[in-house]
Parts: structure tokens; C-alpha cells; sequence
């Protein structure tokens, strides 16, 4: 019989009972029986297995341990429920972080320099006893955890039910970036993009103002591309609105299409609003996120589509302001810094 028509559920199976008996050589043979058998396995058999495996995962050891998470973010990515699979992912991610800040910490103290690859390149034999065998291994992680939790933050019912632990990885996420000078960009984003947002967007030169909402917009190239659709593609704003094309990949279609900018985008306190930030990063004023709109002072190209392929973005036109709430909002606007 092969794979993925009865093998990889015994697989599972197999690996369930291995690791909760403590059983290290049975536990290795069924992990490789597991990580051979995924690529053939059903939608469905991934689908029930997901949830089984993140229930096992605070249990597995530390070696295997990120790549049955990256295990369960493929089988969140093939159906399984999100929601049932996120918590141990981000809890096992955050011992991850917390245990990698440690070995951050101790590996400069130290004085051994530049810290080593998340491969192995520049670790010792002695470094295991010398740091812990778990913090090192909890450095050789990172990326895999990475790339676990951005399949979890992908759902939107996660991002809305877990504020609590997606803002602890945050900080532990943020910790090991300051120590480390590695920015972990695509979980960094992913655990702060905003759900059902209010947004304003105030046009300065006719002093017209718009409430949009925004939910799955992993950065700002595609917010401004979003907002360009919503505003000119209306008629509301002058300027050059982006292809369908453009927009489309920037919901939920995918690959990259080239665009170009319509606006200069500016935040409340004069500041430009970089395409390279995210919609989190946008300063608030009255409970809202507020963007000005300017001419763009150069013209500026780029591949239009999602910071994160597997999740849909959107930016939903709720109405146009009131002249009163318009001339309010600009009235709070500082002049835009050059």
C-alpha cells in the first residue's frame, strides 16, 4: 500500500504513541515514516492529522520539534482548522523566541562574535553543553517556527481570537531581533496585521475625507494599491487608479502584476507613510487610522500583489465624511515633513 492511503494515518498514529511513551528510537522512525509519507498523503488525512499533531508538539523533542510545527502549518494550508492547531504553534514559538534571546544573550557574553547560521555554520560540539542543548536548538528553529506561525496567522479567525499570544511572540519576537540584527520580517508583519480596521483617508487638496475598513493587508505597497482602487477607481480622488489586475492580485488572486503609486501617502504627524512599512505602523488619531493623501512627488513602480500569498487582503469603502469630520480629522494633521 502507499503512501497517503492508509500509511501516513498510521504514520501519525505511530509517531502519537512514540513520542507520549518516550520511546526515542520508535519516535525516529515514525517521524521519518511521517515526513516521507506527507507529500502523498489526502486532503483529508492531513486534515484530522493537524490538530492531532499540535496536541503532540509541547511533547516532541526539541530536534524534530519546529519541523512537526512546519508539518501542521502544511496541513493548516491544505484544510485543517486553524484555530484548532494555532495555540500550541505559537506556544511552542514563544519558548522558541524566549529560549533563542537566552542563547542570543549568552553567545555574546561570551564573546564568540558573530552568532552562528541557523544551519549550525560556527557552532561547536562544547556550545550544546556550554549554552544548553535546547536554547541551541531553539536557535536552529527560528525560520522553521517562522514560516509555521505565518501559516496559522493566515486565518483571520486566529489573528482575531488570539490578541493575548500574538502579542507575547511579538515581544519575544521583537527581543531576538535586537539582539540577533535579524529582523524575522514575515512573522514580525504577520502578528500585527489589523482585522476590521477603521481607516481615514483625508484627500488634501479638496479636503475631502473617507472611512474605509481594513482587514489582511500585509504591508503598505498593497494598502496603497487597495486604497487607490477604492478611492479613484470610485471617482472619489483624482489621480491614476491601478489595473483590475493589480487589485486583484492584492485580494486574493495570485502572483504580481507591475503598478504604479497614485498617491504620496502621509501620516498625522507629517510623517510619510513608506510602502515598505505596514498598515500597524499608521498613527492613530480618534481611534482611527489616519492617511493623507498628497500628489506623489515622483513617480514610483512596483510588483502589485500580497506581502502573504495565503491571505486575503481587503479594503472595504464604508462612506464619505461629512465636510465638519473632514475639516476636523486635517484640522489634527500635522504639514507633511520633507
Amino acid at each position: 500500500m502507499i503512501f497517503g492511503r492508509g500509511r501516513f494515518p498510521a504514520a501519525v498514529g505511530n509517531f502519537e504513541e512514540a513520542v507520549r511513551a518516550q520511546d526515542a528510537d520508535a519516535a525516529e522512525r515514525a517521524f521519518a515514516a511521517l515526513t516521507r509519507g506527507f507529500g502523498k498523503a489526502k486532503d483529508a488525512e492531513l486534515q484530522e492529522a493537524g490538530p492531532r499533531l499540535a496536541a503532540l508538539l509541547g511533547d516532541v523533542p526539541p530536534g524534530p520539534r519546529a519541523v512537526v510545527a512546519v508539518l501542521i502549518g502544511a496541513c493548516v494550508e491544505r484544510g485543517a482548522d486553524a484555530s484548532a492547531c494555532a495555540p500550541a504553534v505559537f506556544a511552542n514559538a514563544l519558548e522558541a523566541f524566549e529560549q533563542s534571546a537566552a542563547f542570543c544573550e549568552g553567545w555574546t557574553a561570551a564573546g564568540r562574535g558573530d552568532l552562528p547560521d541557523h544551519e549550525g555554520e560556527g557552532l561547536e560540539d562544547a556550545d550544546f553543553e556550554r549554552f544548553g542543548f535546547e536554547p541551541v536548538m531553539a536557535w536552529q528553529s527560528l525560520p522553521q517556527f517562522e514560516m509555521a506561525c505565518v501559516a496559522m496567522l493566515n486565518s483571520p479567525g486566529v489573528r482575531r481570537a488570539t490578541p493575548t499570544a500574538r502579542e507575547e511572540l511579538r515581544a519575544a519576537v521583537a527581543r531576538v531581533a535586537d539582539l540577533c540584527d535579524e529582523p524575522f520580517k514575515c512573522l514580525a508583519y504577520a502578528l500585527v496585521v489589523l482585522d476590521d480596521e477603521p481607516v481615514v483617508a483625508l484627500d488634501r487638496a479638496s479636503g475631502a475625507g473617507f472611512a474605509l475598513r481594513a482587514s489582511g493587508i500585509g504591508d503598505n505597497f498593497q494598502l496603497h494599491t487597495l486604497l487607490a482602487d477604492a478611492l479613484i477607481g470610485r471617482g472619489l480622488v483624482a489621480g491614476r487608479a491601478p489595473s483590475a489586475e493589480a487589485v486583484a492580485r492584492c485580494r486574493d488572486q495570485p502572483g504580481m502584476v507591475p503598478t504604479t503609486g497614485s498617491f504620496n501617502l502621509v501620516g498625522a504627524d507629517g510623517e510619510w507613510i513608506w510602502n515598505e512599512g505596514n498598515p500597524a505602523d499608521i498613527p492613530v488619531v480618534d481611534g482611527v487610522r489616519v492617511v493623507v493623501l498628497d500628489p506623489p512627488p515622483y513617480e514610483r513602480s512596483w510588483p502589485a500583489g500580497r506581502f502573504f500569498p495565503g491571505m486575503t487582503g481587503e479594503l472595504t469603502y464604508d462612506r464619505a465624511l461629512t465636510p465638519e469630520e473632514s475639516a476636523a480629522f486635517l484640522a489634527r494633521v500635522a504639514a507633511p515633513v520633507r
